[in-house]
Formats: C-alpha cells, structure tokens, sequence
C-alpha cells in the first residue's frame, strides 16, 4: 500500500513539472527535494516488502514443522498405546484394531494439519506476490508516463526546428 502512495506521489511530482522556453523544451521538476525523497522511500520499502514476504515462507516451513512434530507425538503415542495393548492377552485382537485405527486417524489429523498450513501459507503468499505484482505494474506505468513526458517534449523540440 506505501508502495502505491509513494507512485502516486511520483506521478504527482511530474504531472507539475514544466518546459522551460529556450532550453529546447527540456522539463524541469519544481521539487527535486520531494522528487529524491520520494525515490529514497521507494527504495526503502521494496527491501520491507522482500523482507515480509521472506517471513512468510519461514512462517510457512515453521507451521509445517510443528505439524510434523505434533503427527510424530500422535504416531508414538499410538504406537506405545498399541504396544500396551497388544501385551494384554485377551485382548489381543482389539489392541491391535484400535492400535490401527489411532494411527491411521493420527495420520489423517497430520494430513489435514499439513494441507491446512500449506494452503494458509499459499493464501498469505499469493496476496504478496498480488501486491507486488500491483506495485511493479504501478512502477511500469510511472515510467511509461515519464517516457511519453520525454518524448512528447522532444517532439516539441524537433517540431519547432
């Protein structure tokens, strides 16, 4: 979003420059003050953006490593359960039905953690790569804009000759 302000700004700074006569139509910016600090603020937030956007993969391998903790806790603690059950002898057979079934609801519990914080992360990182993606688009149509500036003054400038 400080992206955007900032190109509006920009876009703001050159829409109220203006052709000096006899300089061969040469535009001239009434703030390069504002211009420069503009471009320091670009230069600024573009690093933040990156910076976010890494801590959003770090979030996302950190949420699966806890999933992956959490569905080996279940997996052992099914396993030692199984295990007790299965020393019992008359019931044998059911510790080891149940045995299987707390693995595999284990199993399926991991499962589901692991594509609910892999679709989490999927979201938060499409929205970053979204706004970035505005942002550079944005930055692509500012310097269009600069471009035509320079070009439409120069065609000025050969057209009076």
């Amino acid at each position: 979003m400080k992206m955007e302000m900032l190109i509006e700004e920009l876009q703001e700074v050159v829409d109220n420059a203006y052709t000096l006569p006899l300089t061969g139509g040469r535009t001239v910016v009434r703030d390069v003050d504002r211009l420069k600090d503009i471009i320091s603020e670009m230069k600024a937030n573009i690093p933040q953006e990156i910076r976010q956007a890494k801590n959003i993969v770090a979030d996302r391998t950190k949420i699966i490593a806890d999933a992956k903790k959490e569905a080996e806790s279940i997996i052992q603690a099914a396993e030692a359960r199984s295990k007790e059950l299965t020393d019992r002898h008359e019931i044998t057979r059911n510790a080891q039905q149940s045995a299987d079934e707390i693995l595999s609801k284990a199993n399926e519990e991991a499962e589901k953690i692991r594509n609910a914080a892999n679709s989490y992360i999927e979201n938060i990182m499409k929205k970053a790569d979204d706004g970035l993606s505005e942002n550079l688009e944005n930055l692509k149509k500012t310097r269009q804009s600069l471009l035509a500036l320079q070009n439409k003054s120069q065609q000025k400038r050969t057209s009076r000759k």
